[in-house]
């Protein structure tokens, strides 16, 4: 029987701690007085806030729904029905429009999207043109025969449309699905084809790098292989002046008329939209989220966790294809004014996000942990040249952020930060332990579980475990967890995805440590993990340690279980600029390991590697990569149309095929 390994925060570092002042105008504190005023509920420390929020949870989803003050037109029955999972009907009765809430500051001319690309022109639309685009264009599409249910299909890149095209969508009680315009045209059929759109709100390019990357021809595509599609709209991102396809109609000429906005009144559960899985070792699924459990969840997260409301600037750094941006747009319900940015984040140099911030005077942060490790490792410093004043907070997420890019950020970008490192998935579209505005920072360790959110470590045989590396498992229901998956009638894939190992208990995937000071360490994914003599390890814990020495830029661990019984873990090293792996690096690289991870998980080979595949949002490809080690042909193993740089994957093919015919040849 394999064996958990222990983790203790060994000394802990304290970098931040909220002052007094900002811990009493938090808007966490704020709830907390509601509580106090409207409910007579008093909680000494957030832990017991949490505990209650997790134990009476008919009442702590009733509280949010009546602070944040829903608009619905007809009020729910109860809060949920049979809280067993899967299975939870959330808010029966309920009939409500995510759309209408997101625009419940529409009577304001504050800035709602402040939009920017690489050209750093700025465009702005305050609330009173967002909401009239998005009433004009809704009016246009239920005249294109558009109907609640309906699935309306964008192709689009992080751009003002993308955003009216949505709460469009929404209002009319249709469901949104969309790809980023980085995607090429099988990895788009792949996801559209599920859902059989009736309308393609397609950009004709975006801007990545100084470069301008048009997409006419993928749109031609997608047409021709879509044949539910029965109207193309084009959103001229490249060319304003382009003339537009035969048979399409201008997304410019559908949002400037007069309109009045109407908005579909919908069941709490009835679907908004579908996000994907990642797609890199098959067909993506699905993932189907609802109108009630998103506005719920979005508005618990973005106020309570991440301390956001009308007067601040949430500039994420994300793709359309990665959850962040459906949390991004869902911070206007808040009243916030959203920064939305078509551009590469390191053109025209590697701090030019932090460039933005500065810009557009910024108050909240967010973007993947690899942004932030790279613009450590580039040896910038933001604070020396811009002004970051406005900026109150960075969240981190996508993987785990290194030990030393927490420090970093302290160091580089300012002192009196609340970073959060956030852990959480597409499939509840949401995070589940992270972000917490009324306590201390300390390096490598997330803060607190969210509100609501009833999250353990378990061992193998579902006992809960603190100090030790355990499962991640939710054990009571959240509203926005999916509702379904496509195409999946019975709910099959749905059950096999996430309560197959822990009937009744919803499993992750990802290894974490609760410690013994109440904050939490997340190790990596769970389904490849490092096992060497029967003891398990999260490959993140590898890749901290290793990417600590200056001559490492990246790395990919994997371990295999060979059909001989044996088991092999190789180390792939993405080397700094003329270094070369000898044999005095290759020590470093596993006396690192030694002393700061484990001994028992010394890799049994260094190899150097021109680069590491990832997904679209900047995971590791693991597994596929461990399958194409095991002998998985490489159609099987992998979706080249769902890895950011599907030519890495070469060098790992052909070093599989090496591997395979003896120790000799690689």
């Amino acid at each position: 029987m394999t064996e958990m390994t222990t983790t203790s925060v060994k000394t802990r570092q304290l970098l931040w701690a909220p002052s007094p002042q900002r811990i009493a105008s938090s808007r966490l504190n704020g709830y907390l007085d509601w509580l106090h005023t409207s409910r007579g509920l008093d909680f000494d420390a957030y832990d017991d806030l949490w505990k209650w929020s997790t134990t009476e949870p008919a009442e702590f989803w009733r509280s949010l729904w009546d602070f944040f003050e829903i608009n619905a037109s007809e009020q729910p029955s109860a809060v949920l029905v049979d809280s067993t999972m899967p299975g939870t009907r959330w808010f029966p009765g309920a009939r409500l429009n995510w759309a209408q809430n997101v625009l419940a500051h529409h009577n304001s001319h504050r800035p709602a999207v402040i939009a920017l690309g690489e050209n750093r022109a700025v465009v702005e639309l305050s609330w009173a043109e967002l909401t009239a685009q998005t009433a004009s264009l809704a009016a246009e599409l239920r005249q294109m025969g558009v109907r609640p249910g309906d699935r309306i299909a964008g192709y689009l890149p992080n751009i003002p449309e993308a955003v009216v095209a949505l709460l469009a969508t929404a209002s009319l009680g249709a469901t949104w699905v969309v790809c980023p315009t980085e995607y090429g045209a099988s990895g788009v059929l792949d996801r559209f084809r599920q859902v059989e759109p009736t309308i393609l709100i397609a950009a004709d390019g975006y801007r990545f790098g100084g470069k301008a990357i048009d997409r006419i021809g993928v749109i031609e595509e997608l047409r021709a292989q879509l044949p539910t599609v029965q109207q193309c709209i084009i959103v001229r991102n490249l060319r304003p002046d382009r003339e537009i396809l035969s048979g399409a109609t201008a997304f410019d000429e559908l949002v400037h008329g007069v309109a009045t906005p109407v908005y579909e009144q919908v069941p709490f559960e009835h679907p908004l939209w579908i996000l994907y899985s990642s797609g890199t070792t098959g067909l993506p699924k699905g993932i189907v989220h609802s109108h009630g459990g998103i506005l719920l969840e979005h508005l618990k997260v973005s106020a309570l966790q991440m301390d956001t409301g009308p007067e601040d600037r949430v500039f994420v750094y994300t793709s359309t294809g990665w959850m962040l941006w459906n949390m991004l747009v869902s911070s206007l319900a808040v009243g916030a004014t959203i920064i939305t940015y078509d551009g590469s984040p390191a053109f025209p140099g590697p701090d030019e996000l932090f460039a933005i911030c500065a810009a557009q005077q910024a108050t909240r942060f967010s973007t993947g942990a690899a942004y932030l490790t790279a613009c450590q490792r580039s040896g910038v410093h933001p604070a020396q040249r811009y002004d970051l004043t406005s900026l109150r907070s960075i969240s981190s997420t996508g993987s785990p952020l290194p030990e030393s890019t927490w420090q970093w950020v302290y160091d580089a970008v300012g002192a009196d930060l609340h970073l959060s490192s956030d852990c959480g998935g597409t499939d509840v579209c949401s995070g589940f332990v992270g972000g917490n505005p009324m306590l201390p920072v300390y390096a490598g360790e997330l803060q607190a579980p969210y509100l609501g959110v009833s999250i353990e470590a378990w061992t193998e045989t579902g006992q809960p475990v603190t100090g030790e590396v355990g499962e991640m498992v939710i054990t009571a229901p959240m509203p926005s967890m999916p509702i379904q998956f496509w195409n999946d009638p019975d709910g099959t894939l749905y059950r096999k995805a996430y309560f197959d190992t822990f009937p009744g208990v919803w499993r992750h995937g990802d290894w974490m440590t609760v410690t013994e000071n109440g904050t939490y360490v997340v190790h990596g994914r769970s389904d490849t993990t490092i096992n060497r003599g029967g003891v398990r390890m999260g490959s993140a814990d590898i890749y901290a340690a290793v990417q600590a020495l200056p001559e490492v830029i990246d790395s990919l661990v994997i371990g295999v279980e060979l059909s001989d019984g044996n088991y092999y873990m190789p180390l792939f090293v993405v080397l700094a600029p003329s270094v070369e792996l000898d044999d005095e690096l290759a020590h470093r690289v596993c006396q690192t390991i030694r002393e700061h991870v484990s001994p028992r998980h010394v890799p049994d080979d260094v190899i150097a590697a021109p680069s590491v595949p990832v997904t679209v949002t900047g995971k590791k490809l693991e597994l596929p990569i461990k399958r194409i080690l095991q002998g998985t042909a490489e159609s099987k193993a992998v979706n080249r149309a769902a890895v950011a740089n599907p030519d890495s994957l070469d060098w790992y093919i052909e070093f599989a095929r090496r591997f395979r015919e003896g120790p000799d040849t690689y």
